[in-house]
């Protein structure tokens, strides 16, 4: 540590500290420890708004990669603290353990609350300038790498003086007496993160957006300025609003909300008045807030938070919700078994959450974290509370306790019934898959004409439509590496039906089978036994719809196999051109009206004749097994159209657009879309 002063020797220990192991208070020096440092900064602003001081936070990233966060709070105290003989100011960004968030003084529940977040940042900043808007004045204070000074320049590598004797915090100028906050700018230490760790603005966005639920009516604005892109938020709506914004799928049970509050005792050591540390048991107040609701689907979207800091670990409390919501629905199962079918059917965790999106809030002093990054919970007593406070609300609910609540009850139970026989039904299809070889191929479809090749590498399932394409395909094929299973028309629609109903329609399931990787969320892309997964259907209007309802199932229940670009199209051609040349006739093969109109204006240029009329395919039963062979099937001719889900939010909005239950966004989709289809396309 270069330049520093022995006045300040005991301040730069504690900060070397922090120094020397940085991941144990950011978690790691690339972008996530970085942006970690303005979580802790916006955190502190955040919880000024908590205590009911100041409605809006601004967020700035500069130019020079410095970022800055303002809020309008008290602003951090300017005065001399009685122990150190240094102001609050020098106190909060200098000593590790101290500030306002202990023994509930200033603030009555807090995310910043170990009382090193600001402390940390200045650490590893090769500059930090704070201002404070206090009394009318405005204060401020500079810091090189922890230790405080003052800089020739506004720039972060000007030249640095130290303080010897006594710190001072500059009058800067006045304001009104009703102006007050605090703005911190800091620069990243270059010495600790790495080159690639750079501010994203992607992140900051969802930060702010999911505080901005947390905290209703608190504005947060955020600008970066090496783009120009500017961000607002601000919601009224809490949680339940934040759920209905998570929840992608059509809702089963509409968003419920569940307010409790219990008290708890816990022994911690507490500073006595001769400065000692005493253990004392203390009474503290746990406030429970959790906004869910269950939908059509089966992924789970739980969100839990400690004061609005993000708890991406879960903890005790979100160990608390998922015991209270399995208590509660494996009683009210109990109780409806005959009238569910569930005899000898036990529900177990997976089943709940299937479908079930949640935000789950607890608001209590002094939580105890696992770690500086606040990732888990710790405090045990909370378990208990929210288990209680779920189970409560639940119980009235599922008996029908609760007004108009007795017809979604029935249809979360049922549904919850569902996913158990599903997930049962799937463990038994899976038990029985097993990677083809002679003596294993009577376990398989009997439809199904399979490979010679045992190995998934190389080998490649063409799921085509219909008996007539599957005879064509069998004689074009090379039986070495292409395996074949036909289907019946269209299958069903999953997007619309229940997982139960899925597993039992008899096309979906041969399928899931002959694939070998499960389904939904017990799919293993390594016990998948083909390489490509190839879906080969006429090029007319009901080709497509059956593509479309393939790809709907590959995508709800065998996802990985999509995201893992191992799920093909078929790209058989539309017409074949028969070209005199000379005494023999050649085939020319177009995919496309405007290829077709572009190749006999070609033709007619160079004076070459072609047969009359042109031979347009509307089935690959059309075809004789060379023609398929060469345009459709052989891996040096054929063109293949891979299916990629890049942003699964996007494709899952509009799968549910095309083939979801809800129609009424779907007839607009169509009418708005009319004007730019092309009619010719259309086999009528």
């Amino acid at each position: 540590m270069e330049n520093y002063s022995a006045r300040h020797l005991s301040v730069l220990e504690g900060l070397e500290a922090v120094r020397k192991r940085p991941g144990m208070y950011i978690g790691s020096t690339d972008g996530r420890g970085l942006m970690h440092c303005l979580w802790e900064i916006i955190d502190n602003a955040v919880d000024e708004a908590l205590a009911g001081y100041g409605k809006e936070i601004r967020v700035v990233a500069h130019e020079d990669g410095s970022l800055e966060v303002q809020d309008f709070g008290r602003g951090i105290p300017v005065d001399i603290e009685p122990r150190t003989g240094l102001t609050g100011v020098e106190v909060v960004f200098t000593k590790l353990h101290a500030g306002g968030k202990f023994g509930g003084g200033s603030y009555g529940a807090s995310g910043g609350l170990h009382g090193v977040g600001a402390s940390v940042v200045n650490a590893l900043s090769l500059r930090l300038d704070v201002e404070v808007n206090r009394d009318g004045q405005t204060w401020g204070m500079s810091f090189r790498r922890g230790e405080p000074g003052i800089f020739a320049s506004s720039e972060p590598e000007a030249a640095f003086k130290p303080f010897e004797e006594n710190s001072e915090l500059k009058k800067l100028g006045k304001v009104a007496k009703s102006v007050t906050g605090t703005k911190v700018r800091y620069w990243p230490d270059r010495q600790i993160f790495d080159q690639s760790a750079v501010f994203s603005i992607d992140d900051l966005k969802a930060r702010l957006s999911q505080t901005a639920f947390l905290v209703p009516g608190l504005k947060l604005c955020a600008e970066d300025r090496r783009t120009g892109t500017k961000l607002e938020f601000e919601f009224e709506g809490g949680i339940s609003e934040y759920v209905e914004h998570l929840a992608k799928d059509a809702a089963v049970v509409a968003t419920k909300r569940i307010s409790e509050s219990a008290n708890f005792k816990e022994t911690v050591p507490v500073l006595d008045d001769s400065g000692s540390m005493v253990s004392k048991e203390i009474e503290r107040e746990c406030k429970v807030e959790v906004a869910l609701r269950w939908g059509t689907g089966f992924d789970t979207e739980l969100r839990s938070f400690v004061n609005i800091i993000s708890t991406p670990k879960g903890g005790s409390h979100q160990a608390g919700f998922e015991q209270g919501l399995l208590k509660s629905i494996r009683a009210a199962v109990e109780a409806n078994t005959r009238k569910l079918k569930a005899n000898g059917l036990k529900i177990e965790r997976e089943d709940v959450m299937a479908g079930l999106t949640a935000v789950v809030t607890v608001s209590l002093p002094e939580p105890q974290f696992e770690g500086q990054t606040k990732e888990t919970l710790g405090t045990p007593a909370v378990k208990q509370i929210v288990t209680n406070a779920v189970s409560k609300y639940l119980d009235s609910f599922l008996s029908g306790s609760i007004r108009g609540s007795k017809q979604e009850a029935e249809k979360l139970l049922e549904k919850i019934v569902n996913e158990a026989k599903a997930r049962v039904s799937a463990r038994t299809l899976k038990d029985t898959q097993r990677r083809k070889n002679a003596l294993e191929s009577s376990s398989l479809p009997t439809k199904l004409v399979d490979c010679r090749a045992s190995a998934t590498e190389g080998s490649e399932l063409f799921i085509v439509e219909g008996d007539s394409a599957l005879g064509t395909a069998k004689l074009a094929r090379d039986s070495k590496f292409q395996a074949l299973l036909p289907i019946r028309g269209k299958i069903l629609n999953v997007q619309k039906a229940s997982i139960s109903d899925m597993l039992s329609n008899a096309e979906c399931a041969s399928i899931i089978q002959v694939v070998g990787g499960g389904s939904g969320r017990t799919f293993d892309l390594e016990q998948v036994r083909y390489e490509k997964i190839i879906l080969m259907s006429d090029a007319d209007v009901d080709g497509a719809h059956i593509r479309t309802l393939l790809l709907t199932l590959f995508f709800r229940y065998m996802r990985p196999l999509v995201e893992a670009g191992r799920v093909y199209a078929a790209v058989p051609p539309l017409h074949r051109v028969m070209v005199q040349n000379g005494r023999s006739k050649d085939a020319i093969y177009t995919y496309s009206q405007q290829e077709l109109t572009e190749l006999l204006q070609r033709l007619d240029k160079q004076g070459k004749s072609y047969l009359q009329p042109i031979q347009r395919y509307k089935g690959l039963g059309e075809m004789d097994a060379d023609q398929l062979a060469e345009t459709t099937m052989q891996p040096q001719n054929r063109t293949l159209r891979r299916i990629t889900a890049a942003d699964a939010q996007i494709a899952e909005e509009m799968f549910e657009l095309l083939m979801g239950s809800d129609v009424a966004p779907r007839k607009d989709f169509i009418i708005d879309a009319a004007d730019d289809f092309d009619r010719e396309r259309i086999d009528a």
